[in-house]
């Protein structure tokens, strides 16, 4: 069923609130260095039972870990680093969006209405952040200047969608999931919103896009991934070899493979639609929870791993895990974004950023 919606809401709010600068120094001392755990897992169809070797092989000159204080009680959610450097985040339990200056530690929140409770967070090819907001049922701009808050609510008959996730394709749609059985598109250009029932109902979760401009999207209660047809809107149900696995995330990387964060088998999949094949990884730690995936521009996936609080790196070409393990106890990395040398993740679960800064080779 198709619901289309042309509403639109702009709410001007001139000053965010403000919380006092946090130094990272402060909070954090020196940037936090770990050693990392490389272990190697052979691919498998079903969850890998061998046991992993353990080496480590990357130096902690090679990287630094550093996390960022945000204020107590934000639960920040997703994370989404912007290419003049300052940080965006969703603070979920306050009903606002985070800005953070890396450079000075300082945190801002913008509200973004009554009932807000955002959950994802891009930067959009305008520069402006987009806010995924179950609480408003709605997608959110925020103008990065003015700090103007734009809502595009759902079409009333949608119903309550539980809102997750947002990428943009390579024609500037924005395509969103929603939990409760949704997926979507808004064409920000005209404010026109259409919104499409996902196969199986419940699950929607992540969303990707390859670089031609595919459409793909994780169910998390279906156990599937969903191929959009940007034509008709239809999605295709693509069944990754575990059963029941929860795929929660997906992460395209630039040769348009489709890769998978598998939450009840704690696993890292890929799909290559060029013959329609499956490969699974089981994650390198005890009781492994595979939540948030990520590729970065050399191709290098990276996870967050509940079960084992770290984050994860996984070298495609080696077929080799790096583990970091997180500074912050039950640190709950829900999402990672990144920039060139740099993989940001939301600490849910410790009210702080952290960052892995890799050094130049």
């Amino acid at each position: 069923m198709l619901r289309v919606s042309l509403t639109l809401i702009v709410i001007a709010i001139l000053v965010g609130c403000t919380s006092a600068p946090i130094s990272p120094t402060e909070q954090t001392n020196l940037p936090i260095i770990t050693e990392p755990a490389t272990v190697e897992q052979p691919a498998t169809n079903e969850p890998s039972s061998e046991s992993p070797v353990t080496e480590n092989t990357i130096p902690p000159s090679e990287y630094t870990i550093q996390e960022y204080p945000v204020p107590a009680g934000t639960h920040p959610h997703d994370v989404a680093p912007a290419p003049d450097g300052i940080v965006w985040y969703t603070a979920q339990h306050v009903g606002a969006l985070g800005r953070l200056d890396p450079a000075t530690g300082e945190t801002r929140h913008i509200p973004l209405g009554s009932d807000s409770a955002p959950h994802g967070v891009i930067v959009g090819p305008d520069g402006a952040p987009w806010i995924t907001d179950s609480g408003l049922n709605a997608i959110v701009r925020v103008d990065p200047q003015t700090e103007e808050v734009q809502v595009y609510p759902l079409p009333a008959s949608s119903g309550y969608a539980n809102l997750n996730t947002a990428v943009f394709d390579g024609a500037g749609m924005h395509w969103f999931t929603g939990q409760n059985g949704i997926y979507g598109r808004l064409d920000p250009s005209t404010g026109t919103m259409e919104v499409f029932d996902a196969p199986r109902g419940r699950g929607p979760y992540g969303i990707t896009t390859t670089p031609d401009g595919t459409v793909y999207y994780a169910s998390l209660a279906g156990s599937y991934v969903g191929r959009i047809d940007p034509q008709t809107g239809e999605a295709t149900v693509l069944e990754p070899p575990t059963s029941g696995q929860a795929a929660r995330r997906v992460w395209a990387d630039s040769q348009g493979r489709i890769w998978v964060s598998e939450w009840n088998a704690g696993q890292i999949a890929v799909y290559d639609p060029a013959d329609n094949s499956w490969r699974e990884w089981k994650l390198p730690s005890d009781r492994p929870e595979a939540y948030a995936v990520y590729v970065d521009d050399q191709d290098i996936v990276w996870l967050s791993d509940f079960g084992s609080n770290s984050l994860v790196r996984f070298d495609p070409s080696l077929e080799q895990f790096t583990a970091y393990e997180l500074p912050s106890p039950n640190a709950a990395v829900r999402q990672i974004l990144g920039s060139p040398g740099e993989i940001w993740g939301a600490e849910s679960g410790a009210d702080k950023l952290v960052v892995i800064r890799m050094s130049a080779p």
